[in-house]
């Protein structure tokens, strides 16, 4: 199997740094506009000779889609996506401007950098190169370049779900954003975490009544109070232990490596003794349930008839009905629940023959690596792909140096994203893509 070209590694790095000067700043509320970039990846699928396809719900808020025959009619498709829109970015708080896109050093600086511009530019190298060398796939696939990943993907994943299903006739299986990383565990192994699930998201919306007042008389109504003692209780709950078969699998493969007992009577016990590597496991043994946002009164003096908080709540796959009840009970009777958003939990096999081509290009370009499974804490597009029966994994490989914290630069500042990186990343994808 030929090497990916040299010019493809030289376009993977300028696709980012282009995409990311493209400012795509996702406020929520509609505040964004992905056109730019959806044009630019759209000139460049179409200089790889396919026929992208530019959809909109909303203005502004464009989606790309195209297809690649693949040589065997009989497989399934399989869909690659990667969304266009970055969360927001303040620049006096960066080392270099978030948009500039700047190389230095060897390294890609910018908002999108791992959050998933890297990926964008991989997918459209990696798809340019097999135009150049006459390259086609075994199976059929779908490239998809989304809008609105980072607020409702109403405008995005889900609208094209929605609205546009047989773009993903035959997908049976897609690949996106937030696998295949380097994982240094501080004691000179690599692992690659691949996702195989994501747990689901609850976004809430709290609202507690009262009876409004001054705020120097006595008030045992207080709106402000019900709400303050609604959070906390939700804030200081102790969820319990719930293993789903892909977190069962991290710690099975992650114990072996460490040649630790796989003791999942005492998960606790098993990640205090996995270290680092806990990280990667710690976040999705439970359903979680954050106070992030509050809202209420208008004046010092004034008791407010009604406070409102938002809670940033994620389940577990099959987690979901547990989730409902304790919120229930942690609000208790004067305060109200609803979702303000809400995702489903995904789960994916392990022992998938994607999964396993999946783990083969990995250990072909990073052989001393240790790929491991794991369950995203967050979501992705895959759940709204999700919708026209798509299992999703997370695959957009990266190898990093130590010391460099992938998952705190998720959103984080001075997000940035090695060259060497981004080259090993489109010889994996490439390598799985032809195989797959």
């Amino acid at each position: 199997m030929a090497d990916i070209d040299a010019r493809a590694l030289d376009e993977v790095v300028t696709f980012t740094s282009d995409l990311i000067r493209i400012d795509t700043t996702n406020r929520g509320g509609g505040d964004c506009r992905e056109r730019p970039a959806a044009e630019y990846a759209a000139e460049r699928l179409a200089g790889a000779g396919l026929e992208p396809t530019l959809l909109e719900r909303s203005k502004g808020r464009t989606n790309v889609v195209a297809r690649i025959e693949g040589t065997d009619p009989s497989a399934d498709a399989l869909l690659v996506h990667g969304h266009l829109d970055v969360v927001p970015a303040q620049a006096e708080d960066w080392t270099v401007h978030p948009f500039s896109g700047e190389i230095r050093d060897g390294v890609v600086w910018g908002r999108g950098a791992v959050d998933m511009k890297n990926m964008d530019a991989m997918i459209l190298a990696v798809v340019r190169a097999w135009a150049r060398t006459g390259v086609r796939p075994r199976r059929d696939l779908v490239i998809a370049f989304t809008a609105d990943e980072e607020a409702s993907a109403e405008d995005g994943s889900g609208f094209l779900a929605d609205r546009h299903p047989g773009l993903f006739e035959g997908c049976t299986e897609g690949i996106s954003e937030s696998g295949a990383f380097t994982f240094h565990d501080g004691g000179g192994r690599e692992i690659y975490p691949i996702a195989a699930g994501e747990r689901g998201t609850a976004w809430l919306k709290l609202t507690a009544h009262g009876r409004a007042g001054h705020g120097s008389k006595v008030n045992h109504q207080n709106a402000v109070t019900r709400l303050a003692a609604a959070i906390t209780r939700i804030g200081e709950h102790a969820w319990p232990l719930r293993l789903t078969p892909t977190v069962r699998a991290a710690l099975t493969e992650l114990a072996a490596l460490y040649g630790i007992d796989p003791d999942l009577d005492d998960v606790d016990g098993l990640l205090a003794k996995l270290g680092p590597a806990a990280k990667l496991v710690e976040p999705v043994v439970r359903n979680s349930a954050n106070p992030t946002m509050l809202n209420a009164g208008y004046k010092v003096n004034v008791i407010p008839g009604e406070a409102v908080a938002y809670v940033d709540g994620r389940y577990l796959p099959g987690g979901e009905d547990e989730f409902r009840t304790t919120l229930d009970r942690l609000t208790g009777p004067d305060v109200d629940w609803e979702f303000h958003h809400r995702e489903v939990a995904l789960q994916a096999p392990v022992d998938s023959p994607t999964y396993a081509h999946m783990r083969a290009a990995v250990e072909e370009f990073a052989p001393e690596g240790h790929v491991v499974p794991y369950c995203m804490s967050g979501g992705t597009d895959a759940k709204q792909f999700s919708r026209l029966g798509i299992t999703g994994y997370g695959f957009a490989p990266l190898k990093l140096p130590e010391g460099f914290d992938y998952q705190a630069l998720f959103h984080g500042v001075d997000e940035r994203v090695p060259v060497e990186a981004l080259h090993f990343g489109v010889r994996v994808l490439d390598r799985f893509l032809r195989s797959a």
